[in-house]
């Protein structure tokens, strides 16, 4: 049964209204400990490579080819300054949505033993047919506290284990940017504390698996995450809002950012925000990245704020797991199904969206190269896009573009996803090009 019939026929058979789950706790003072924040980004790496990630949703199918992406920069390996270093341990950010995000939270949280057991704990296992179950047992369906609760659940104590975003500040990882949609008035919310600075909120004491849950919470199917919008910290809200104000000059997409913002500033208007799959707002986990970086001022700016070195390599690589399968209604005169017609409609705009993102990061990313460069220390940009369309072969393009947006795949699926993602990388040209630039045509990969 597909997860659009099963979530309008759920939608139906609600005939109670539920209540969220609020986690988040009240904030009246700063943070004693460090919070999970944008400044994180950086200075775990040589410094010379800044390098961004980019996950995009698509349930395990994007999971997978994201894992795929992070074993393959485990085996590259460069010289830099007479070190060698692998490019895994150059990532700075990693910004995801829906499925992308339970690859980058697991990582993340364990590091490199995300090799050891990843596959085994969440790739590889039937996870839509055992919320299935939980979502069609008739005793659930009238509950108070939603079907979101069961998925959120189930992810703590089997995939995250209770883990907050404390934990994940102490691993000393990358900055993962968890990505959702607030329903109720489009705006993209990252899980960092300058975002919950708005909610007046300690971002440290937050589950893992809740970022996760709103990121690919599909609506209708799934409810939306709950969290509290707390009054009385002028002190931090202001200060950044204000700032981010005033920095976003004439640029209306950045001044419908802010003005979505703002919102959060009306406590008794929103005493609560309710976030759904990060996916709606933007598939492909880039703009997160744009806004955060543009609305601080800049790329130059937010370099000087957050005290990071002026890289010499900017790098983006963008993980694309969307699909473009061929349609099959045109081969009969049969009126198309709903759940054709429902997928037809939101392909063709993701497709237009996706494409207008990409050429947006690229125009940008190049933009902030020079932005950042000095007569004496040139910034190199690459922006770096794998996805299916670089499949030349037709037979492994249609067999990509076939596997479903699901929690349930095959374990030949899960396989051949994850050695596609490995392979798209160590063989797209600009990638391949990032890597003899380093070091002048001897980057080595084990």
């Amino acid at each position: 049964m597909n997860f659009i019939v099963i979530g309008l026929s759920l939608l139906l058979l609600s005939g109670c209204s539920s209540y969220g789950v609020v986690k988040n706790q009240g904030m009246a003072d700063p943070p004693a400990e460090q919070p999970y924040e944008i400044a994180l980004a950086g200075g775990r790496n040589s410094g010379d490579i800044s390098l961004l990630l980019a996950f995009s949703g698509g349930g395990t199918r994007a999971a997978a080819l994201s894992y795929g992406v992070l074993q393959e920069l485990r085996e590259a390996s460069v010289t830099i300054d007479g070190q060698r270093r692998r490019m895994l341990d150059e990532i700075d950010v990693i910004s995801s949505v829906s499925g992308g995000s339970f690859t980058s939270a697991y990582f993340g949280l364990n590091g490199e033993d995300i090799f050891e057991d990843y596959e085994d704990v969440f790739l590889k296992r039937d996870v839509q047919s055992r919320l299935l179950r939980s979502l069609l047992n008739p005793l659930r369906w009238f509950g108070r506290t939603g079907r979101t609760e069961m998925a959120i659940g189930m992810y703590e104590r089997e995939i995250f284990h209770g883990k907050t975003f404390a934990d994940m500040r102490q691993k000393g990882g990358p900055l993962i940017l968890i990505n959702a949609s607030d329903l109720g008035y489009g705006v993209r919310f990252s899980f960092v504390q300058e975002y919950f600075n708005l909610l007046c909120s300690d971002i440290n004491s937050f589950p893992v698996a809740r970022a996760v849950t709103a990121s690919s919470a599909v609506p209708v199917l799934f409810n939306p995450v709950v969290v509290k919008n707390y009054p009385g910290c002028e002190y931090e809200r202001s200060k950044f809002l204000d700032r981010i104000r005033q920095q976003v000059g004439n640029k209306p997409e950045l001044i419908k950012v802010v003005e979505g913002l703002m919102t959060y500033r009306d406590k008794e208007k929103r005493p609560y925000a309710h976030f759904v799959d990060g996916g709606i707002t933007d598939n492909l986990g880039l703009r997160a990245v744009y806004e955060i970086i543009e609305v601080s001022g800049g790329v130059k700016a937010f370099v000087e704020r957050n005290k990071q070195k002026v890289p010499r390599k900017l790098v983006l690589i963008s993980v694309d797991a969307s699909t473009n399968p061929e349609p099959m209604m045109d081969q009969t005169a049969k009126q198309p199904s709903l759940e054709e017609t429902v997928d037809a409609m939101s392909s063709a705009q993701l497709h237009l969206y996706n494409a207008a993102t990409l050429d947006l990061m690229n125009r940008t990313l190049r933009r902030w190269a020079r932005d950042v460069s000095t007569p004496q220390r040139t910034v190199e940009p690459h922006f770096i896009k794998i996805g299916f369309d670089d499949i030349q072969d037709a037979d492994r393009n249609r067999y990509f573009n076939r596997i479903p947006t699901s929690f349930r795949l095959s374990e030949e699926q899960v396989d051949k996803l994850i050695a596609a993602g490995r392979e798209l990388l160590r063989n797209n040209p600009d990638y391949r090009r990032l890597l003899a630039s380093v070091q002048g045509g001897r980057a080595a990969v084990r």
